[in-house]
């Protein structure tokens, strides 16, 4: 036990040092999902918005302010955009190539980054050669690897720092990584290969270990959402509940592609988008695809302990300007993937003779979610010849995934009839899923449109101008299924919440559900072409395919068969009939929102489905307001 001297000596030496202070800049980046540079592959164009070569020049801007930084990337970094699904094929038997992502993340300096649930995409062992020729650790403290190298669960940056007097100081930076529990589970061909452990018990185990390593701060790279404080087991969006763990000072957020501090996330119980702050400890999450840059500035004090106390901190994100120039250091060594990239995506596949845009997918209008389905059904019928499923009916569902949402009025398929390229089947599915095919029954098959239907707000008869989509709810849920019609009855209740929660149990919105002109019976059979997200068993499809025959496991990446399919059919014609329709509500309208390159369909779309749908002008995000009357 010290003495009484030895602690009043303590206590003079720290009242001495008390203005010796430390400030500590963080910058981080997350879900870039190889968005290297500034350009829209599907569209071949330059774009304005985000790209980790434009996002490192604010990144010089910022550390450049300051005498001490950090730069951390918070995951999903390897798969995106088609420079990704180029990469891993050319990559592969390669294993001293180096990958352009990580020759961009190389000339950045970063730091340390987590891995994200998508960075697992083209395989574990893929991953593994990508993340070797990093000059930084990739962490991932809640994933175990069953056979084989794994990851750094964290690490300890022992950095000497400039303090307030313009001395050199010690600091042990502990950084700790996590990837959502769920990883392994969303791709089968990862679940006989790793584990993912609950992320707040895993940070309650490790955070006193790193302390006890020798840590003086330690940051939480969590791909992880802002979710509740409450926490639960295997939570998804874990990010409150993470920073409310003791010894974590601060949190760098991820994977829902949102931007915290700021108006995508309101207040709640341990959330203050005004302080920029989770559980009362600072956070941010910095968008997407280079959209934004998080910052954290933590001013660091001594205490009793010879330990350093966050004193005080300011949090915000940036927005990447448009007018910021690429930094040439990060573009120079991806500009030949860049090319070949580009070069591969110009090839001709076939002719489209309608027009293939998702603007108005959410109301029953996408011709390239219908081409994608019309492959996925092709496929898994010849696959299934000479089976004991050769003659069910095969139906085929797959969701809009470039419908707006978070990716602005500028993320949409817009592809002119006429020529089809690559890059234009890229653009209608760039998710490396591979088909599936499970057994579905008739009550099954409308449980499965009764969840993809609570995409959609409760509208109260004979009132106007009421939101149509509940934003909460992902796009890439709502899932179309072709070789059947049916109605959404919009006056009812959302059955399901967007994690797949009973919420309506009562409620019933999907009526007029027909196969071939019948109705479509309970005890039915059906074949249904999926994907393997679908078949991971786990979200709000999981009660529909757990449990039910598997016609067929995933053999080929969807977009590969989509590229088969167009180049054997050559000349594709889409038919105009839609799939489904809402049920008609006099009196009644409703308000949703689409890019404003849709307005020039505006007209054939509201023709095809003899609707009357008018502008009612344009949002504070650049989205045109449109008025359906239903």
């Amino acid at each position: 036990m010290p003495d009484g001297r030895g602690q009043t000596e303590r206590q003079q030496a720290f009242a001495m040092q008390a203005d010796c202070a430390i400030s500590l800049r963080i910058l981080a980046t997350t879900d870039m999902h190889m968005k290297v540079l500034p350009y829209n592959y599907y569209t071949d164009q330059p774009c304005d918005s985000g790209g980790l070569a434009r996002t490192a020049s604010l990144i010089a801007r910022r550390r450049a302010e300051v005498a001490n930084s950090l730069l951390l990337d918070n995951g999903d970094f390897l798969q995106g955009t088609p420079m990704g699904d180029f990469a891993a094929t050319a990559m592969t038997g390669k294993p001293r190539s180096l990958h352009p992502a990580i020759a961009a993340m190389n000339a950045m300096g970063y730091d340390a980054a987590a891995l994200g649930n998508h960075d697992f995409n083209f395989g574990l062992s893929f991953l593994r050669q990508v993340t070797a020729r990093a000059g930084f650790p990739f962490l991932a403290a809640n994933l175990h690897v069953l056979r084989g190298p794994g990851f750094r669960s964290h690490v300890i940056l022992r950095r000497h720092v400039t303090d307030g007097q313009g001395r050199q100081v010690p600091l042990a930076i502990g950084i700790i990584g996590f990837v959502p529990p769920q990883t392994a589970e969303w791709d089968r061909d990862l679940s006989g290969q790793m584990r993912c452990a609950d992320i707040l018990e895993t940070a309650r185990n490790l955070v006193p270990e790193i302390r006890a390593e020798g840590a003086q701060i330690v940051i939480a790279l969590a791909h992880s959402g802002i979710g509740g404080l409450s926490p639960h087991a295997r939570m998804e969006n874990a990010a409150t509940a993470l920073a409310a763990v003791p010894g974590i000072d601060a949190v760098i957020a991820g994977h829902t592609h949102e931007v915290f501090p700021g108006r995508d996330i309101p207040a709640a119980p341990g959330i203050d988008p005004v302080a920029g702050t989770l559980a009362g400890k600072p956070a941010v999450m910095p968008g997407f695809g280079g959209s934004h840059l998080g910052i954290i500035d933590l001013d660091l004090r001594p205490d009793i302990a010879d330990d350093w106390q966050v004193a005080n901190f300011r949090v915000r994100t940036e927005a990447v300007a448009a007018g910021l120039p690429n930094d040439a250091d990060v573009a120079r060594p991806v500009m030949g993937a860049h090319r070949e990239t580009l070069r591969r995506l110009r090839r001709r596949v076939g002719r489209s003779m309608t027009p293939l845009s998702s603007y108005f997918a959410l109301i029953g209008d996408d011709p390239g979610l219908r081409l994608v389905n019309m492959a996925q059904r092709w496929h898994v019928r010849q696959r299934l010849k000479n089976t004991q499923w050769a003659s069910m009916p095969v139906l085929s569902a797959s969701a809009p995934f470039r419908s707006g949402g978070r990716g602005g009025p500028q993320h949409y398929t817009d592809v002119p009839a006429g020529a089809l390229s690559l890059r234009n089947l890229a653009d209608l599915y760039f998710f490396p899923n591979r088909i599936c095919a499970i057994r579905l029954t008739g009550a099954q098959l409308a449980g499965w449109l009764e969840r993809s239907a609570s995409l959609f707000g409760h509208v109260q008869p004979g009132d106007t101008d009421q939101k149509l989509i509940d934003p909460a709810f992902p796009c890439y849920n709502f899932d179309v299924v072709d070789g059947v019609t049916w109605q959404i009855d919009l006056s009812q209740p959302a059955r399901f919440s967007p994690d797949g929660t009973l919420i309506g149990p009562e409620a019933r919105r999907v009526h007029e559900l027909r196969w071939q002109g019948r109705p479509v019976q309970p005890h039915d059979n059906f074949v249904l072409a999926t994907n393997s997200y679908r078949l991971a068993s786990c979200g709000l499809f999981s009660p529909l395919v757990s449990g039910n025959e598997v016609a067929l496991k995933g053999d080929e990446l969807t977009r590969d068969v989509l590229r088969h399919y167009v180049r054997r059919r050559r000349r594709i014609a889409i038919e105009a009939a839609p799939h489904w329709s809402f049920k008609p509500m006099p009196g009644t309208s409703v308000l949703f929102v689409t890019g404003p390159g849709g307005m020039s369909h505006l007209d054939q779309v509201a023709a095809r489905h003899g609707a009357r749908i008018e502008y009612a002008g344009e949002d504070c995000r650049g989205f045109a307001r449109l008025r359906l009357f239903l």
